[in-house]
């Protein structure tokens, strides 16, 4: 049986291996936090291209090493850009990493997010408790890209798993306590700091890290851990250094924190149950 300790290793050891080999991360995002996502890629060892019109993302796709799809700031144009490059990394075995953000908030973005979630093989789904819940069916009052406080009395683990037994993927549930499963593993992740939620792209952060690692692993459970415990970890060491001269501050820290992330941090400061 899996433990604590061997969740802290599969990180770190990934951690050192996603750095070596540097993989190439095509994100498709949103243009509010492109700038952040590209920094925040770089900064934990990973190469970032963005890269969303459609006469070139599939064959950008096909040369990544992961496929990252963010429905932030979604339009026509760019959905078919997606379904195109998420077919190329399929094709390819390239794992795609999906954040549906605001799932739920309109008739557009929910069927947009049906149609990724239909027509690719997503490998991680990385969400808040809103956008989960919708996904799962589960009564859902999205707000805006926020969590609405009127899901907070949903079940984020019963969710977590379900959605992960159902669309046969890792998923990623992110909130105070952040859930990761596949349907057969679960694991609970306690890092972190509320100050995270005032800088916007953080989740969009989170996902682009998360692709990172998924372009350096076999094991895209693992991959979802190390993404979402990373931003924990850097959101502490930011808040410690900098949280007293304001959000932007913070988030030039969370930047270095993420660049400075290795092994010996992780066995450290990973707070994984």
């Amino acid at each position: 049986m899996e433990d604590t300790k061997s969740y802290l290793q599969a990180f770190a050891k990934l951690n050192t291996a996603m750095r070596e080999k540097c993989p190439l991360v095509h994100n498709i995002t949103n243009y509010v936090t492109v700038n952040d996502v590209a920094n925040a890629t770089l900064a934990i060892g990973a190469s970032p291209i963005m890269a969303d019109a459609i006469e070139e993302a599939a064959n950008i796709a096909s040369i990544s090493s992961a496929l990252v799809i963010n429905i932030g700031t979604l339009n026509a144009r760019t959905v078919e850009s997606m379904i195109a490059a998420g077919r190329a990394a399929n094709e390819k075995n390239i794992p795609i990493v999906f954040d549906p953000v605001g799932a739920g908030a309109s008739a557009f973005r929910n069927k947009t997010t049906e149609r990724l979630l239909q027509e690719l093989k997503i490998s991680i789904l990385r969400g808040n408790l809103s956008e989960i819940s919708f996904i799962a069916g589960v009564s859902a009052s999205t707000k805006g890209v926020d969590v609405s406080e009127g899901d907070s009395a949903n079940d984020a683990q019963a969710i977590c798993q379900k959605v992960a037994k159902e669309r046969n993927c890792s998923v990623v549930v992110t909130g105070k306590t952040d859930f990761v499963s596949n349907g057969l593993r679960l694991a609970k992740v306690d890092n972190g700091v509320a100050l995270l939620s005032k800088v916007t792209g953080t989740g969009c952060m989170t996902s682009a890290i998360t692709g990172a690692y998924a372009g350096a692993s076999d094991d895209m459970f693992v991959a979802a851990l190390a993404g979402v415990s990373s931003m924990g970890i850097a959101g502490e060491i930011a808040f410690e250094k900098s949280a007293d001269k304001g959000t932007g501050s913070f988030r030039v820290s969370l930047i270095d924190a993420l660049s400075q992330l290795q092994a010996e941090t992780i066995l450290k400061r990973a707070k994984i149950r």
